[in-house]
């Protein structure tokens, strides 16, 4: 990482004073530490240390190394296990209002990621995860849209997809909307998606650059298809009642370094996707775009939108966020 980026990222004032927790706390993900996840892992563990003098210490586990992202979130909400930074997708089935997150064309750029993650907005999805998954988002990953990577054939139009079989994360919108594009959608957990793909279990996955390239997809996939249906938001959170143990200075710590962590992770996002292309490329994946987008759009809004409404608070909330977002 250049020291622009470094230098790029962000202070927020607030007066903090260090104070002690007994045990070092632990930091679960799905990724490796040179993705995108790690980017933002790694500068929040670093500003913990730094603001509180050295008295509050995060240890890093990437890779899956506690378990899959439903198991460290279920963790987190008992407080066994302190921070886990997993896919938004993987926390709708414990509050199901935030699927409004991953309705297909919800989100259409970087810009609208950001708006939807901070502000009011932000604080409106840290309000449902407090009150229905036991969880409080400390911070955000942004890690661009999930792009279709496949090893059956090039995929640039609506037809090209039927009977593919892709692996998408445990999300019911995720996976009405690959059906109602004529795919076979599999629910799987992220830690067997490369052995699955290398098996021809799955045909493909998807994901962003920067998580194809460092989980090494390019040694088992054939094609990627950029689709821009999904943009991939990665909260960092811990358990509410850990939260509410914390004494305020130490809140005022972890918020301090969520923040800063997190336009970190958009700065490294911003820089690093291109280079992850072009690994994708140099280890033979074809890069194709969609010929058709609008077909693809047009059958989420009207098919699969209509489904979830009740589930994510309803039409009228739903269009409320999207006229936030300037839709």
């Amino acid at each position: 990482m250049n020291a622009n980026l470094l230098s790029m990222t962000a202070a927020v004032t607030i007066g903090l004073t260090g104070t002690a927790l007994a045990d070092n706390m632990r930091l679960g993900m799905g990724d490796p530490i040179e993705s995108d996840q790690g980017a933002l892992a790694s500068r929040f563990a670093e500003l913990v240390e730094q603001y509180s003098d050295g008295a509050m210490v995060v240890d890093l586990f990437p890779g899956g190394q506690l378990g899959a992202e439903t198991e460290m979130i279920q963790n987190s909400r008992l407080g066994t296990l302190d921070f886990a930074l997993v896919g938004i997708g993987n926390v709708t089935p414990f509050a199901a209002r935030l699927g409004a997150l991953t309705m297909p064309y919800a989100i259409t750029s970087h810009a609208d990621a950001v708006k939807m993650t901070t502000g009011d907005l932000g604080l409106h999805w840290n309000t449902i995860a407090e009150e229905e998954a036991g969880l409080h988002i400390v911070a955000w990953t942004y890690s661009n849209f999930r792009f279709l990577t496949n090893s059956e054939r090039p995929v640039q139009t609506l037809e090209d997809l039927d009977g593919l079989k892709v692996r998408v994360p445990q999300n019911p919108i995720m996976l009405a909307t690959y059906e109602a594009w004529g795919a076979s959608p599999i629910a799987m957990a992220w830690p067997e998606v490369f052995t699955a793909l290398q098996q021809g279990v799955i045909d493909g996955q998807d994901n962003p650059y920067i998580v194809n390239y460092t989980m090494n997809f390019h040694e088992v996939q054939d094609y990627l298809t950029e689709v821009h249906y999904n943009y991939s938001l990665q909260p960092l959170v811990m358990g509410v009642d850990s939260w509410n143990g914390l004494s305020e200075e130490e809140q005022d710590i972890l918020t301090r370094a969520g923040l800063e962590a997190q336009m970190y992770a958009l700065l490294f996002q911003v820089e690093q996707a291109n280079a992850a292309r072009q690994g994708m490329i140099d280890g033979g994946v074809e890069v194709l775009s969609i010929e058709d987008e609008e077909r693809w759009m047009a059958i989420a809004m009207e098919e699969v939108w209509p489904q979830f409404y009740d589930d994510i608070g309803g039409q009228e909330a739903f269009e409320e966020v999207m006229s936030q977002l300037g839709r």
